[in-house]
């Protein structure tokens, strides 16, 4: 309580945790199980294994912490960096092809290059389309001016120059000069959607929906930026400082469709006997006169 004005409030208020239900012991234990897998917890092991009610509870724990790896102001990427798309998610029956989409989602892709087989810090972000527009807004948000950006041949990556990158682009005949295999122009990024959806396909066996994919790709960026931490225990901490620092958030802003809450009809008001006096007497043999004879 505070002493000049008498207004009470909580440790807990303006976190993640405010107005929550459950126990902080339990959210402890879902950061610890969520920050020491190596691939992450799915929803269903979580309720088995910390014991809660109900999967709508143990994946909506999970969701919160997945907005909270997001902050404002991240570090942009440096040196070298890699940019391409992929489409990312489930297949949909009757498509084939690279560019038969179908249901899934189009990101794009930013990574550090370290080396000649090394990889840095990586981001993942959803696209409109595969327009210049789009892919100069995936750059100048994710990528320190001045870098080099090494882009595929794709002539909606043109304009880079002006906005004071260095840009460096790859086809198929520059791969084959200098001796690479022309369908890895990007191996970094390739490397990076390749891990990415196998860690759909592992841990949540890729069912995830197309509107929740974004939160799980910064779950995953969150690990894969994170994978040289010398123990869990720092991970845990710092899913706690971003838990700490992140705004409370509610079940309908996870949920992917907020509809009106549906009311059953009431049943029509009927005068009269109930239902079950107005049906006719059964036939009962027993309760007519006369003997029964036993066969």
């Amino acid at each position: 309580m505070c002493s000049g004005c008498g207004v009470r409030t909580s440790v807990t208020s303006g976190t993640i945790f405010d107005r929550t239900r459950t126990p902080l012991t339990v959210w402890f234990g879902v950061c610890w199980h969520f920050a020491s897998g190596k691939d992450g917890i799915a929803a269903l092991s979580l309720k088995r294994t910390v014991e809660i009610g109900s999967y709508q509870t143990a994946w909506a724990l999970l969701q919160r912490l997945r907005s909270v790896l997001v902050r404002p102001g991240l570090e942009r990427l440096s040196g070298p960096v890699e940019v391409g798309e992929a489409y990312v998610g489930g297949a949909e029956s009757g498509l084939s092809g690279g560019r038969a989409h179908g249901n899934k989602v189009l990101v794009g892709v930013a990574v550090e290059v370290r080396g000649p087989k090394g990889m840095g810090r990586c981001r993942i972000a959803p696209l409109v389309d595969v327009s210049g527009a789009s892919l100069r807004q995936l750059v100048t948000d994710h990528v320190e001016q001045g870098a080099t950006v090494i882009t595929d041949g794709w002539r909606g990556c043109s304009g880079l120059t002006e906005l004071g990158y260095a840009h460096e682009r790859r086809n198929q005949r520059v791969v084959r000069f200098l001796g690479e295999d022309p369908d890895h122009l990007l191996p970094t990024v390739q490397q990076v959607i390749a891990l990415a959806k196998r860690w759909l396909l592992g841990t949540y066996h890729g069912a995830v929906e197309p509107a929740h994919l974004p939160s799980y790709l910064n779950e995953f960026v969150f690990r894969f930026n994170h994978r040289h931490s010398r123990s869990p225990r720092m991970v845990f901490f710092r899913i706690l400082e971003l838990a700490v620092a992140h705004v409370p958030l509610r079940y309908h802003d996870l949920i992917a469709t907020r509809g009106p809450r549906k009311v059953p009809p009431a049943a029509p008001h009927r005068r009269g006997h109930m239902p079950s006096q107005a049906l006719p007497p059964a036939k009962r043999s027993w309760r007519a006169g006369g003997t029964i004879s036993s066969g």
